[in-house]
This record gives C-alpha cells, sequence and structure tokens, in this order.
C-alpha cells in the first residue's frame, strides 16, 4: 500500500534496482494512464521490479512495468496490465538524458512511483550497472547493519 514519504505518498518501489544498479541522476517524470490504471494504483496494484525505460522519437516510455487491474474495473474497457506507457519531461532534459544513456553502460531505470499534487510521478535513475562483485559488497554491508542493529537492540535490554 502507498507510504507517506517527503511530502509525495509512494506507491510503489523498485527494491531490485537498487541492488542491480548504481545511480548517477535521478528525474521525475510524469505518466500518462488511463482511468482504471490510476483507479488500480490507488490500491496498489502496481509492479515495477522488471520495468525500465527507453527512449524512442525523443520521447520516453516505460516498458515491463505491470499495473493490474481491479476486479471491478468496467465492463466496457480492455485493460492490457503491461502495455507501454508513456512518460512526460521536458524536451530539454530528454535530450540530454539521449546524450548520456548512449554512452556504454548507461541506462535508464524506473526507481518509484508516488502522488504529488494529485497526479501519479514516476522517479526514474541514469543507472550504470553493477558488477557481481559489487553486488556481493552491497549484500555484506546490508548484513554488517543487521548484525550491528541486532547488537545494539540486545544491548539495550
Amino acid at each position: 500500500m502507498a507510504t507517506k514519504q517527503d511530502g509525495a505518498t509512494r506507491i510503489a518501489d523498485n527494491k531490485k534496482a537498487a541492488y542491480n544498479y548504481f545511480f548517477e541522476e535521478r528525474f521525475e517524470a510524469g505518466m500518462v494512464l488511463e482511468g482504471w490504471e490510476v483507479k488500480a494504483l490507488r490500491e496498489g496494484k502496481v509492479q515495477l521490479t522488471d520495468g525500465y525505460v527507453v527512449i524512442r522519437n525523443g520521447e520516453l516510455f516505460i516498458i515491463g512495468c505491470q499495473i493490474n487491474p481491479l476486479r471491478t474495473a468496467s465492463t466496457h474497457v480492455n485493460p492490457d496490465s503491461i502495455r507501454n506507457r508513456k512518460l512526460l519531461m521536458h524536451k530539454e532534459q530528454i535530450r540530454r538524458l539521449i546524450g548520456k544513456v548512449e554512452q556504454k553502460g548507461y541506462t535508464l531505470v524506473p526507481i518509484n512511483l508516488h502522488w504529488k499534487g494529485g497526479r501519479v510521478k514516476c522517479e526514474i535513475a541514469l543507472a550504470k550497472g553493477k558488477a557481481e562483485h559489487d553486488k556481493r559488497d552491497t549484500i555484506k554491508d546490508r548484513e554488517g547493519k543487521r548484525e550491528v542493529e541486532r547488537a545494539m537492540k540486545s544491548r539495550h535490554r
């Protein structure tokens, strides 16, 4: 379900992205959605894990973001849960992104979806893929933090 954080209500996070990529820069983009998709987002029926962003003809599209329709969806609408959705950004920002994405190893990854001013926004990141040893370091750091927290918690008892 949605959580309140930094003045915006989060809908969904892509936790796998932080594990697989180093984030260089973050951007916020609007999303072009249909009515049933907005209702499904309010219920938290979205999955970002397999999503990625591509640039086609100077426009951004999010691919692989799955928004599952509600059972109470209208009968005259045919919902497509994995359709490509357009992202909205300024042309200057998109031009800058095109130049950076063409560099070797860079890609655009959706990080989260959130509400901002009654509209759905997608936070995307210019990211560089992690090598296998970097992923192991991430796991080691996470485990170390857990052990320290456990030790502190048991010490305060």
